[in-house]
């Protein structure tokens, strides 16, 4: 009787078949520059080895993730527009925030360089010559880079929406380099992509280093006091991961070697 009973009270305290403990998981929204360069298919199975969290990366424009942070659909976002960035933080929608790496924006386009931008040095006459000579083929998708480059255009004095020659894709950065490939056209890129996809392109590099062009990533948490279901523990640990001496020391080394130069620099350790 005493067997049959210790029997039954182990059936009942076990867990059910197909109702095992389900494992941590969290969502993170970013740019597609990230996505794009190859950088977080290393990183984030590194992440989920160590931590035991499973990630969903989705990765849209800057403006799009900002979007899924206000609305709580993502628990973490990783993203490059700060002035963007800020708006949602004041509205509460995102704390924590960390600095985590930067690259630059480069203006790339065919080697012949229609429009004769190699031999300006002005960042503004360099928008003028594009507008005046060349063909520019933007993202047009809310990205941080699409709001880079529409930042460029005004500060050159000139409309974006009256250029005939300018043309949006609504697409991530590797779709609009090849629209741009195509079209023998100019467009602003993040470094990064560029280097990770530039042996399948004719584009070359032909304007870059000037400060206007610096483009710094921060990570943040989609603040739970306002978004109550989102994974504050997963993204906290996420985060902390990104800034953590050992992965800031591997993002200046992911694909140095095959590409002659680093895609991103680490930045948490400096502040």
């Amino acid at each position: 009787m005493i067997s049959l009973l210790a029997a039954l009270t182990v059936c009942l305290l076990a867990p059910a078949p197909g109702k095992a403990q389900a494992k941590p998981s969290l969502i993170l929204a970013t740019t597609t520059s990230t996505q794009d360069s190859g950088l977080l298919d290393v990183l984030i199975p590194r992440f989920e080895r160590e931590h035991g969290i499973d990630v969903k990366v989705i990765a849209v424009g800057t403006g799009a993730a900002l979007r899924m942070a206000a609305r709580g659909d993502a628990d973490a976002i990783l993203v490059h527009s700060p002035a963007a960035e800020q708006a949602y933080v004041k509205a509460g929608d995102l704390v924590d925030g960390r600095l985590v790496m930067h690259n630059d924006f480069v203006l790339v386009g065919p080697a012949d360089d229609p429009a004769g931008i190699r031999r300006v040095t002005s960042l503004a006459e360099v928008m003028r010559a594009i507008a005046a000579r060349g063909i520019f083929v933007s993202r047009g998708d809310d990205s941080g880079t699409h709001a880079q480059e529409l930042t460029l255009w005004a500060a050159a004095g000139i409309d974006a929406r009256s250029l005939a020659r300018r043309e949006e894709t609504g697409q991530g950065m590797g779709a609009t380099l090849n629209v741009a490939d195509q079209k023998r056209a100019y467009t602003l890129t993040d470094r990064g992509t560029f280097l990770a996809l530039r042996r399948r392109l004719s584009l070359v590099v032909l304007f870059q280093g000037d400060a206007g062009l610096r483009n710094v990533y921060h990570a943040y948490l989609v603040n739970p006091a306002k978004h109550p279901h989102a994974k504050a523990k997963e993204a906290r640990a996420l985060i902390g991961f990104l800034v953590s001496g050992p992965i800031q020391q591997a993002i200046p080394a992911f694909r140095r070697d095959e590409l002659g130069e680093s895609l991103f620099f680490p930045d948490a350790l400096s502040r």
